[in-house]
């Protein structure tokens, strides 16, 4: 068995509609990541300075040294960069969630009080900024065990929501696993919150942006100055805002750094996005934390059986009669790649007809064979299957007349004399008509054409059954 872990469906093409507060037609989530004094640097017990995010060119960690320049940076968005930014959101009364990295916090007692006193969401950002992608599972682990005491340690409550931002593949599962946090945000996959399954725990993820960031000023290609900055988040913006005024509101989210867009050239462009935003009706300015409490209420998870979870006999005991008396096609189909993709109809739908399809061609025969006629004995004895039964009679074919009866006789002696194998529409697309229309024109093609119409139509039947499951 198969299974594809990562999620590439998501949604759909139909999003919830989140039903944000008051009808808002996007949620604004504002993010300030609080990393100063977290960073790599040779008295953090690390073995070389930093190297990332900064306005220093091409910069590289120095092994064994402390480097002046990089740690002056840093310095200057705890120092200035900070309070210019607090002095703004405070002054617009705009909320904002921090992504606190604990020993920055913890080296910040000042930029605390006034994050508390402003009443902003104090997220954890991890126990120091830091790559994670090369720890060992169990020291992952045990830092975010540390980073949940230390914050709670110096912000007086423990996190609620978590962002690592260097994260592992073990990250969003560790996290989750721990049990405590209202959400997380390591994913960047999505423009709204979703649930995700780990065990027994049901963790809401609320996706975090690299694009709306201004950590595109240290990175290329990047921003050079704050209009550019403005310019990205406007037509951000201004998608997201069209797209609720259609019916389908989502979030937008926005990445901040003390040392980058705390810098005067820079926090001009955010501020004159906040100016713009918050000139427009039906924006919900909101910490993460509330478009969590938000979603659990309006969205609570719901668990269901999953066609990718389940094992071999669950999996043939639902899908072995879409294709009919053919459980052969669920068989082979538990064995392809299945994953979250496949726990739809459309997902399912595939997985089945790529089985169908790749079978010989005396296979695909058989399954055509196992089809009864329309309107024919077996249906006037009521020997169908449950699904043939339903789908005769949406068309009325159990319910015909003497004559109509007497037609289709007639239709299916010659069509199963002439192709080997009885005549097979989806019945659910059609009338009893229609039906009567495409015997009679499929009657003249050569046998090669029918029998490839005829698979087709045995693939439409099986979508048809899977979309009538609760998938």
């Amino acid at each position: 068995m198969t299974r594809y872990p990562r999620d590439l469906r998501g949604y759909g093409r139909t999003t919830p509609d989140p039903r944000w507060p008051g009808g808002a037609r996007v949620a604004i989530s504002m993010v300030l990541n609080f990393e100063e004094g977290g960073e790599n640097c040779v008295l953090h017990g690390d073995a070389a300075s930093e190297a990332f995010l900064s306005d220093i060119a091409g910069a590289a960690q120095w092994p064994g040294q402390r480097h002046w320049n990089m740690e002056s940076i840093y310095e200057y968005g705890a120092r200035a960069g900070f309070w210019r930014l607090h002095r703004l959101f405070t002054g617009l009364s705009v909320p904002l969630t921090i992504y606190g990295v604990a020993t920055a916090l913890a080296r910040a007692p000042e930029q605390v009080a006034a994050m508390k006193e402003a009443g902003w969401e104090i997220a954890s950002h991890g126990l120091k900024w830091v790559e994670h992608k090369d720890m060992a599972e169990e020291d992952e682990r045990s830092q975010i065990v540390e980073a949940i005491r230390l914050h709670t340690e110096v912000v007086g409550e423990r996190p609620r929501g978590w962002y690592t931002g260097r994260c592992s593949a073990n990250t969003v599962r560790l996290t989750a696993e721990e049990g405590g946090f209202d959400w997380i945000s390591d994913t960047y996959d999505d423009d709204l919150p979703y649930w995700l399954e780990v065990g027994d725990r049901d963790q809401l993820v609320i996706p975090y942006t690299l694009e709306a960031n201004d950590m595109r000023f240290a990175t290329a290609p990047g921003y050079i100055e704050g209009e550019q900055f403005f310019t990205y988040l406007k037509d951000s913006f201004d998608t997201l805002y069209a797209e609720g005024l259609e019916g389908a509101p989502k979030m937008f989210s926005v990445g901040l750094h003390n040392r980058l867009i705390g810098r005067p050239g820079k926090v001009a462009g955010l501020k004159r996005f906040l100016d713009y935003a918050l000139s427009h009706e039906g924006v919900w300015f909101a910490t993460r934390g509330e478009i969590a409490a938000h979603w659990a209420a309006t969205h609570p998870h719901r668990r269901r059986e999953r066609p990718s979870q389940m094992s071999r006999d669950r999996f043939v005991e639902v899908f072995g009669s879409i294709y009919e008396h053919s459980p052969w096609i669920a068989q082979r189909a538990f064995d392809l790649e299945l994953g979250p993709a496949h726990d739809a109809v459309e997902g399912m739908a595939s997985a089945l007809a790529r089985v169908f399809r790749s079978a010989s061609e005396s296979e695909r025969l058989g399954v055509l064979s196992a089809h009864p006629d329309l309107a024919g004995k077996l249906a006037q004895a009521k020997r169908l299957t449950a699904e043939s039964t339903a789908e005769q009679a949406s068309a009325g074919l159990d319910a015909l007349t003497d004559e109509e009866r007497a037609t289709f006789e007639g239709l299916n002696t010659a069509y199963t004399e002439k192709f080997g194998f009885p005549f097979i529409i989806a019945v659910k697309d059609n009338t009893k008509a229609s039906i009567l229309h495409a015997f009679r024109r499929r009657l003249d093609q050569d046998r090669d054409t029918e029998f490839a119409e005829a698979c087709r139509q045995v693939e439409r039947i099986a979508w048809h059954r899977l979309n009538a499951m609760d998938l």
